[in-house]
């Protein structure tokens, strides 16, 4: 054990955000710490590390040991470059090398016992430098920024200039290279691309140390974590597994609870009635029973009815006029900003009824996409049309189409002057906005909360095509699975930028990669996307295949353009799905020919002439049929 807390109590206010909170960290064990927005996780995390006191309890860590912690937010200071703040990490190796450097100088003019001692003083120093890693040191630097995102031409960025997002990645990488025996992250996955993550992913799963995440990407903890800490009304509980085998017995759980509770209330029901029943005899002794009975009901340990978390966030957003079946055409679309050339010559459209995925690294253009089909960015070059009755509802991540100035009511009313005022308060508490809430200002909320009250104004928009950025951010794990259920049942057209691959991999219908300058065209889902990725890439998009692997080499006389990616991706998957129809047909025809090879040993068959002809006849049917389907087969399987 390299990590316990034992009865940590935290108590804001009169609520009781831990109540004997109890677990235990496993040396080289990796646990997400899991539980609705506002439950306690970040507070436990600067327990742990000691930012802020328990009320009560006391966390142990094993002797020795140390600890490493990334905060959600950063506020790194100072003039040094990105590359120079990583090597600040181990200043000792600076010195080091520094002193190495004095002394092979000096040895160049020493003679004598001075030189002596100076090669014996280098040979210490370099034998210790070797040791602690020196000479790969600068590699491990390397590697860790580009790993998280940050281009070669970007490590002489002084750290003043960087956004808040640079800033989270330059700490995680000073925390990975400090290699902790453990390690705490919230919410590391926030400022990362897809490739980011991934590499973090395997980063952390092969780490020599211990690992505790808070974090809602759910991709990303089935693929780390083999324990789950789950904070649930101030309770913590412990489930071994990864996320999705968390969620299983989480479920199972609440069915047995619901069934306990269930059982217990028809007991007490029927316990009361009985009661009554025997008070309303009047007769003494009917009394003195009913009265032993309620003492009885008295002493019973009642059990809480178990509820989902964010159970009442319940909502659908459906469209109010059907569309035409052409819902988007983007053609020859362009962008730059400056110096800095995002994209030239995409093409794509969008069909009524998909849910459209746009992927990237960071700072390829997605977003500026999406703000272009809205028209808050003009596009440099390139034409975009929307469909005949195409109405676009617009979720911006940075919430611009809310009123900072505004209460949640008044941007609700006034966007919807038609509603009344109970109808703005039931449509409010369904985004879990009751009583008073409805009165704070938007300028005042949260990101998760500027997040719900958008798409409230989303689902009264009756919209039926909506163009979403990032709609998970901020949302906590039972918010994005509401939101996915809601997508899903939508029967409108849907676009949208999103990190979040379990987001993706559970409601797209179609990804569209954003890389090499061009759009890569995929027809399934994330895993889909994961399958077909090189293969495809290093057809449509061979810059990036190259700058992404030396091994990839493809020539290509030609770019296809869009529309032939598509129709290429839909004739390869009618392809596999006619192959997979033929060899059922071929299986199905062989079994019957045995079957009736095996009828006609049969004696009651062989003596009769009309049995024989007419199993004769459907013998010859399959043999011909059979033979139009091997020749069909092998035709497709080429």
């Amino acid at each position: 054990m390299i990590l316990a807390c034992q009865n940590i109590c935290k108590t804001f206010g009169s609520r009781d955000l831990l109540k004997n909170a109890s677990f235990h960290i496993e040396d080289r064990e990796k646990a997400a710490i899991v539980g609705i927005n506002g439950v306690g996780k970040s507070t436990l995390l600067k327990i742990i590390i000691k930012e802020i006191d328990a009320d009560s309890g006391e966390v142990v860590i094993a002797k020795g040991k140390t600890i490493g912690y990334l905060a959600q937010h950063q506020d790194l200071m100072g003039e040094n470059t990105i590359f120079d703040e990583l090597f600040q990490v181990r200043k000792e190796l600076l010195s080091m090398e520094r002193r190495m450097r004095i002394l092979e100088q000096e040895m160049k003019f020493a003679s004598g016992d001075a030189l002596e001692e100076k090669m014996k003083s280098y040979a210490n120093i370099s034998h210790d430098f070797e040791l602690q890693n020196g000479y790969a040191y600068k590699s491990e630097v390397i590697g860790i920024l580009k790993g998280l995102g940050f281009e070669e031409s970007e490590f002489d960025k002084r750290i003043t200039t960087l956004s808040g997002g640079q800033k989270t990645r330059v700490s995680l990488g000073k925390l990975l290279l400090t290699k902790p025996d453990i390690i705490l992250l919230d919410e590391p996955t926030n400022h990362l691309d897809l490739n980011s993550i991934a590499w973090l992913e395997t980063y952390l799963m092969n780490y020599q140390g211990a690992v505790i995440i808070v974090a809602h990407d759910r991709y990303f903890l089935n693929r780390v974590v083999t324990k789950v800490i789950e904070i649930d009304q101030g309770e913590v509980h412990t489930f071994l597994g990864n996320y999705s085998e968390y969620a299983k017995k989480k479920a199972q759980m609440r069915e047995t609870r619901l069934k306990e509770y269930l059982n217990q209330q028809r007991e007490i029901k029927h316990q009361e009635e009985v009661i009554a029943k025997l008070k309303s005899f009047n007769r003494e002794k009917s009394i003195k029973r009913a009265e032993s009975r309620e003492k009885m009901l008295a002493k019973i340990d009642v059990i809480e009815k178990p509820t989902e978390a964010n159970a009442e966030m319940r909502f659908s957003i459906e469209p109010k006029v059907l569309s035409g079946n052409d819902v988007l055409t983007v053609e020859g679309l362009s962008k730059s900003f400056g110096s800095l050339h995002l994209f030239s010559d995409l093409n794509f459209d969008i069909k009524r009824g998909e849910r459209v995925a746009i992927i990237g690294n960071n700072g390829t253009g997605k977003t500026t996409i999406l703000k272009i089909i809205n028209q808050v960015l003009d596009a440099d070059a390139g034409k975009i049309a929307l469909g005949s009755k195409v109405s676009i509802g617009y979720y911006d991540q940075e919430h611009h189409v809310l009123h900072m100035e505004k209460t949640i009511f008044e941007e609700i009313s006034d966007g919807y002057p038609y509603l009344t005022n109970t109808e703005i308060r039931n449509v409010l508490a369904a985004f879990l906005f009751t009583n008073d809430d409805v009165f704070k200002r938007i300028g005042d909320l949260s990101g998760g909360e500027r997040g719900r009250v958008s798409l409230a104004k989303l689902m009264l928009s009756n919209a039926n095509f909506l163009i979403l950025d990032e709609p998970t951010n901020h949302l906590d794990i039972q918010s994005k699975e509401i939101l996915e259920q809601a997508l899903n049942s939508y029967t409108g057209t849907v676009l949208y930028v999103s990190h979040d691959r379990y987001f993706i991999n559970t409601t797209a219908t179609r990804i569209l990669d954003l890389t090499g300058e061009t759009l890569v065209n995929y027809i399934g889902n994330y895993d889909y996307y994961l399958e077909k990725k090189d293969e495809l890439t290093a057809i449509y998009a061979p810059k990036a295949a190259q700058a992404s692997s030396s091994a990839v080499k493809v020539e290509t006389e030609t770019k296809l353009d869009w529309k032939a990616q598509k129709e290429a991706q839909a004739i390869e998957r009618k392809r596999q799905n006619d192959l997979k129809k033929v060899e059922a047909r071929i299986a199905e025809l062989e079994k019957r020919d045995k079957e009736i090879d095996q009828e006609m040993e049969n004696p009651e068959v062989f003596t009769s002439v009309f049995k024989c002809q007419e199993l004769s006849k459907e013998k010859n049917a399959i043999m011909q049929e059979l033979e139009d389907l091997y020749e069909q087969w092998e035709i497709l399987a080429e």
